[in-house]
């Protein structure tokens, strides 16, 4: 059991004297879960939901069953997680909607996080841009198996061309958490970045979601 939470400082109160990122991980679960149950503090409870799934993403990508089947928990909790979920999601939709510039990678690392972290397959985006880096669309091109999905050079150049955009960043997730690339994620990407100097359209960068923080291309000089 955290010990300032013993001694009377609450996550609420500890975030508000110090910020939510001097919070644990069951700290700040505990203020979404808001109360505990019978015998358990919301702390307690915070701290047995994320043993017994193992991570953030596991929690996350968990349905409603599975999270249910946890002793002492229903889908009012449920409800309350993935509603902040939701907000957070909404928030960076707003960040980066039609006509904002992208002035910074982790801008970008968010909102990528936020669209692609609990996806059980894999999904390969597109953020695509104007000259001066406003967000023309963003779109999900490819879905996949848990183990790949087969990305296509021709349908992104295309798509590409029909929103007039002038480079674009790429983004797709690992399920396995593994946020280094494979040999076919270097391959893929040198093949569309090929396809798209064919037309004058560059790319800016490709993230891998997994695990931590998202793998950049770009700042490991693979683009």
């Amino acid at each position: 059991m955290d010990k300032s939470f013993l001694v009377g400082e609450n996550p609420i109160e500890k975030l508000l004297k110090r910020g939510p990122t001097a919070l644990t991980d069951a700290e700040l679960l505990a203020i979404f879960l808001r109360t505990g149950t019978k015998g358990k503090t919301a702390v307690d409870q915070a701290q047995e939901l994320l043993a017994a799934f193992g991570s953030w993403k596991a929690l996350l990508g968990a349905d409603q069953k599975d999270f249910t089947a946890v002793s002492g928990l229903g889908g009012a909790k449920y409800a309350q997680i993935h509603a902040g979920l939701e907000m957070v999601k909404r928030h960076y939709q707003e960040v980066i909607e039609r006509g904002n510039a992208l002035t910074s990678p982790d801008i970008t690392r968010a909102y990528l996080s936020a669209q692609l972290r609990s996806y059980s397959y894999e999904v390969f985006v597109c953020l695509f841009l104007d000259n001066q880096h406003r967000v023309i669309k963003f779109e999900e091109l490819f879905v996949g198996s848990i183990s790949g999905a087969s990305v296509y050079p021709r349908e992104v150049v295309k798509k590409a061309l029909y929103y007039n955009a002038s480079c674009c960043i790429l983004g797709h997730n690992h399920p396995s958490g593994i946020n280094e690339p494979s040999m076919a994620d270097k391959q893929i990407t040198e093949k569309l970045k090929q396809a798209l100097s064919l037309v004058d359209i560059s790319i800016l960068d490709h993230f891998i979601v997994g695990d931590g923080q998202p793998y950049s291309f770009a700042e490991h000089g693979l683009i």
